[in-house]
């Protein structure tokens, strides 16, 4: 069913394309013009052609050729002796020794990769993001917490003062009522 809504549309983009390029020409019997029916007919045309010339055939024999020619590296390939390949190998040798290290690193390691505790990692992945979560949530309490702790060390500090404050009211009071009864205070 969907293939058959598939090729009904494309017939449809094919008719309005072909209207677009054609216009309201119409061939020799009357019917619309066809973009399918044209290019059949000059694919049919080229094959002859090509098939009747033997130079065409030889073309079609060399095409690899051809490709190979025009490949960029084609030019590297002629331009650049052994020897200068030689050189640039031989100029990158560390990099290239490290490199192989690092490889040869790699693949000893490749075990570990295989390990059970790298297979499981998508199911604790999930306990991970469960305990992240969690810890999120925490942690905006240890905030909230936080700031309730110093709201309630301000107000002791606030309260420490004043009581100091009237300390030394009264103490100053006394010290004034002491001096007038003339008693010496006590050292």
């Amino acid at each position: 069913m969907d293939k058959r809504l598939d090729t009904d549309n494309l017939e449809v983009r094919l008719q309005a394309l072909e209207s677009q390029i054609y216009g309201d020409r119409r061939n020799k019997t009357g019917k619309p013009v066809k973009c399918a029916e044209s290019l059949a007919r000059i694919q049919a045309g080229l094959t002859n052609t090509a098939n009747k010339r033997e130079r065409v055939k030889i073309l079609h024999k060399k095409i690899e050729d051809l490709m190979k020619y025009l490949d960029p590296q084609f030019t590297d390939h002629i331009t650049v002796p052994d020897a200068v390949k030689l050189e640039f190998i031989l100029a990158e040798e560390d990099f290239l020794l490290s490199q192989a290290a690092l490889l040869e690193q790699v693949s000893n390691l490749q075990p570990m990769l295989d390990s059970t505790y790298i297979r499981d990692v998508p199911e604790h992945a999930t306990k991970l993001q469960r305990l992240s979560q969690i810890h999120i949530k925490e942690q905006d309490q240890t905030d909230a917490q936080s700031l309730e702790v110093k709201k309630l060390f301000e107000e002791y500090n606030k309260m420490m003062f004043l009581l100091s404050k009237q300390f030394t009211q009264w103490d100053e009071t006394l010290r004034k009522l002491e001096e007038a009864k003339g008693i010496r205070p006590v050292e």
